[in-house]
């Protein structure tokens, strides 16, 4: 699941890393032919459904964790504190010299929010999780909907033309510092304090519903649970598919927008996890490479970032705001296959990748033994 998440939210952020994603109308931008064809599959199969999924595997991990320290008697407490600080590090960095798209930052500081909700049943959990993502996002979504109907939808994409073109010139000309500042604007203006909360009502509830199916055990014996996991693969494909087309046959407006990515995400991003299940087993040759790519998220997440900008932006190859969109996703695919290869070149002689090492090793303070060979 993790690697076909790596996959996914490579798809996505590829748009922002080859153009002015954040400051643009993205189906006025690739308008016509297979480029308009591309951004509507990517916003469909791939935009909002990814980081959801990324961000369950990220809450189960955390209550692996927790489980496992508990069982050895070790501190959880501080094993997560130094976890999840080395994540914020990380993120500081990736967000302000390399890509300011990052989301490392963002799951560190929900992530110790998260930890307060842990020591929960898994059924609590669970319940506190669809509480505080429901409500709140439906509550917004029927004000974006009253909003639509009360008066005619305005394009909120003319007020950012400037910083559309700011980030042609600058990504795609300007000397790294430009480029830096120009990161550190574009972070704050994604990062607002007008999007704190939603963040928050979005990432939280993600993290703990994956922290749930880790304390009701429904990975670790799926054989027991294919029930469920068969009642989601088809109970949930029309309604994920239904929310996520609705930009696309008549509702237009801020709420249909909302509804596809809110809602119509997070369902394809469990209806993803439960065919996934379901077929692993079928298919390990397949899943065996995707789990590759997974078990070194960290390392190609960031190489995925140092990779795209040193292409496009102006200290790199300078094809900032010069590639398609179907160019930069046959792209984003061979890349990928070289990581799969890379990660299972990698894997086959040691545990962890480069950064998970470091990761690893930093939370439990002790170097980690790294060749799998290695007995000391």
């Amino acid at each position: 699941m993790r690697g076909f998440a790596i996959l996914g939210i490579y798809l996505v952020n590829m748009l922002s890393f080859h153009s002015p994603y954040v400051f643009i109308d993205p189906l006025a931008w690739w308008n016509k032919g297979i480029d308009r064809i591309t951004y509507v599959f990517i916003d469909v199969f791939a935009q909002a459904s990814f980081y959801p999924l990324f961000s369950m595997l990220f809450g189960y991990g955390l209550m692996l964790m927790r489980e496992r320290a508990i069982g050895r008697g070790a501190n959880f407490r501080v094993f997560s504190a130094r976890r999840l600080s080395f994540l914020l590090a990380v993120g500081i960095v990736h967000a302000f010299l390399v890509w300011p798209g990052d989301i490392l930052i963002t799951y560190a500081c929900i992530g110790f929010i998260a930890l307060f909700f842990l020591r929960f049943s898994a059924k609590a959990i669970l319940i506190s999780a669809l509480t505080i993502y429901i409500v709140p996002n439906l509550l917004l979504g029927l004000l974006l909907l009253l909003a639509d109907t009360v008066g005619p939808v305005e394009n909120p994409w003319q007020l950012y033309k400037a910083d559309a073109q700011k980030s042609l010139e600058v990504y795609g000309n300007g000397s790294y510092q430009a480029i830096t500042d120009m990161r550190i604007y574009e972070w704050n203006f994604a990062n607002s304090p007008d999007t704190i909360l939603i963040t928050l009502f979005t990432i939280l509830p993600l993290f703990l519903i994956g922290a749930s199916v880790a304390k009701f055990r429904w990975l670790e014996e799926p054989e027991r649970h294919l029930k469920k996991f068969k009642a989601v693969a088809f109970g949930l494909i029309l309604p994920a598919m239904a929310l996520k087309t609705l930009p696309y046959y008549g509702w237009e407006g801020y709420s249909a927008d909302f509804f596809q990515d809110f809602f119509g995400g997070p369902l394809l991003a469990i209806w993803y996890a439960a065919i996934i299940v379901l077929t692993a087993g079928k298919m390990r040759s397949a899943t065996s490479l995707l789990a590759n790519v997974g078990r070194m998220s960290m390392t190609n997440y960031l190489f995925q970032s140092v990779l795209s900008t040193f292409i496009f932006y102006g200290y790199g190859g300078g094809l900032y705001g010069k590639v398609s969109a179907t160019q930069g996703t046959l792209l984003v695919l061979v890349v990928f296959i070289i990581q799969i290869v890379i990660s299972s070149i990698w894997l086959n002689k040691y545990r962890y990748g480069p950064m998970e090492w470091m990761w690893r090793s930093f939370t439990y303070f002790k170097l980690q033994k790294l060749r799998r060979r290695e007995n000391a």
